[in-house]
């Protein structure tokens, strides 16, 4: 299985217009793969909160229709990051993930559990999502769970996620330079502690003035680290085995020692 991850640079001279189409182009070149991801709210910017309210879209606006669009056109399927969600006049905004079949289909969307801002930002003007998501990966025959940033500081999420059925984590995200360490720290820690592969695709650049950390990461059930990006925009693939994790579950089958919690179905 090629996964590919677009660590997109989103900078603020650029239109989000202009953005969307430059990113569906770089969606349609990585046919061959199997899976793209993008970061977390890249057509705004995740500190951008100053522009939510004018660039929230519904599951079927312009960038579900464009990048729609690029997964059809390059057959792949497309976790195409996240975008402000507002499902119409009066509704509040969602932090909402797509999930794109390679007939350019909307699959599955995930609403953001958790909200960062500690009672400012995004925790103050979006609501929370209530349902872990996971979908069943046709052709790669794997089963990805999604999450979005400052979920991955909850590992409880992650337990639901791997209880579902999740093979490959898939996290898109806004992650801020200043706490870079601790990004890579979790990402191997949701790893380890699920047996599973952990996508995590960053943003470059700089989003309302925060720095971004860049540095999206490919881990395997082991904790290894397979690819990591630098901190610019960056296009990072990597060949992984979905054999892996069931390999590694059955050779170290700590999930099976759970005492607390739901059990391993």
């Amino acid at each position: 299985m090629r996964a590919s991850l677009l660590q997109i640079d989103v900078r603020p001279d650029e239109r989000v217009a202009d953005r969307r189409s430059r990113v569906a182009a770089l969606v349609r070149e990585q046919a061959g793969a199997d899976l793209v991801v993008l970061p977390e709210l890249w057509p705004v910017g995740a500190f951008a909160y100053q522009d939510f309210e004018t660039y929230a879209e519904p599951l079927d606006g312009p960038t579900a229709r464009e990048l729609g669009a690029a997964a059809r056109a390059a057959r792949v399927w497309l976790h195409a990051g996240s975008i402000v969600e507002r499902g119409g006049a009066g509704e509040p905004l969602y932090n909402t993930s797509l999930l794109f079949a390679p007939d350019g289909q909307l699959h599955r969307f995930y609403r953001k559990i958790h909200r960062f801002g500690f009672d400012t930002g995004e925790a103050t003007m979006m609501a929370a999502g209530d349902e872990i998501v996971t979908a069943r990966l046709s052709g790669p025959g794997t089963t990805i769970g999604l999450a979005t940033c400052y979920d991955l500081r909850f590992p409880e999420q992650f337990r639901l996620l791997v209880d579902a059925g999740a093979e490959l984590l898939v996290i898109c995200a806004g992650w801020p330079e200043r706490r870079r360490a601790h990004w890579s720290l979790l990402a191997r820690a949701r790893a380890v502690e699920s047996q599973a592969y952990v996508l995590a695709c960053g943003t470059a650049g700089t989003h309302a003035g925060v720095q971004q950390a860049g540095h999206s990461v490919v881990v395997d059930p082991w904790g290894e680290v397979l690819a990591e990006a630098g901190s610019g925009e960056e296009v990072l693939t990597v060949d992984l085995d979905p054999s892996r994790v069931a390999k590694t579950r059955s050779e170290f089958p700590a999930l099976r020692d759970r005492v607390l919690g739901l059990p391993r179905p």
